[in-house]
């Protein structure tokens, strides 16, 4: 059982940031990543088809073994994890409630902020998630959609991010959160932009570095962790041609990326019945 692989998924490239704290974190576990290239974006779609999707994907994950699955998008995390953890009876993991339980451990003033894509904020899963640990807590949340590309592109340190940045951030700022949640996979990769626009009396709350955490005690409790001496693998798969996922995902991960594989899960037998 231990030396199973941990499965993660994601609509694209983003959840390579949840990945990268996972071989931080655990060196010696072996991944399976799928980017669902060719239906990107989720954010914008409908709960129904973004739980169909998910699916479909987890599908094709299980049934190469998986010990563990981490859905590393906040939009699946907001919609569809129940019905994923209902139909399959591993250890599913999502991005938000980590985040949250970070979020509503570190804040002092009880004001928190979080961002993320339209479709995450508007699903106000991660303003349900803090509030269940502590109903006092203030959120408020702001959707940034340009942040994405902005990763994408590269665009991390210029003018552009940082005027993106100011203008996004302003209004949390001048409500005086002292926690931000990077809602979304994509902005760790504006961290240090974000964090100078927020501040320095801002904690950031970085959800791929809460779900790596999750993930580690969840396969210490289970005795599913593999021996810390062994050296962990990673396959990569989508749904589309690798090049652009090749291109942008080098810089999420922040290494190269190798074995990508396209698949096309109508022809896996994966489609969500």
């Amino acid at each position: 059982m231990s030396w199973k692989a941990i499965g993660i998924f994601d609509s694209g490239v983003g959840g390579l940031t949840v990945l990268k704290e996972i071989i931080k974190s655990l060196p010696q576990e072996d991944t399976l990543y799928l980017g669902d290239t060719a239906r990107v974006p989720y954010g914008t779609k409908s709960p129904e088809t973004v739980t169909r999707y998910a699916m479909e994907i987890t599908t094709f994950l299980v049934n190469r073994d998986i010990k563990l699955l981490i859905a590393a998008c906040n939009t699946v995390s907001a919609v569809s994890l129940e019905a994923l953890k209902q139909r399959f009876s591993l250890p599913i993991v999502g991005v938000i409630e980590p985040g949250a339980r970070r979020a509503a451990s570190v804040t002092k003033t009880g004001k928190v902020g979080v961002i993320g894509t339209e479709g995450t904020i508007r699903s106000s899963a991660y303003t349900k998630a803090i509030k269940r640990i502590n109903p006092e807590i203030e959120v408020i949340t702001r959707a940034c959609p340009l942040f994405v590309p902005l990763a994408e592109e590269g665009w991390i340190d210029n003018d552009v991010a940082r005027l993106t940045a100011e203008i996004y951030l302003r209004g949390l700022k001048n409500d005086g959160v002292d926690t931000l949640v990077l809602g979304c996979t994509h902005y760790p990769i504006l961290r240090e932009t974000i964090a100078t626009t927020m501040g320095e009396g801002v904690q950031l709350v970085d959800s791929a570095e809460e779900t790596a955490r999750t993930v580690a005690e969840i396969l210490r409790n289970s005795c599913m962790i593999r021996p810390p001496a062994e050296r962990g693998n990673h396959h990569y798969f989508v749904t589309d041609v690798p090049a652009g996922f090749l291109k942008v995902g080098n810089r999420f991960l922040g290494e190269t990326l190798h074995d990508v594989h396209q698949v096309v899960l109508e022809k896996e037998g994966c489609v969500a019945q």
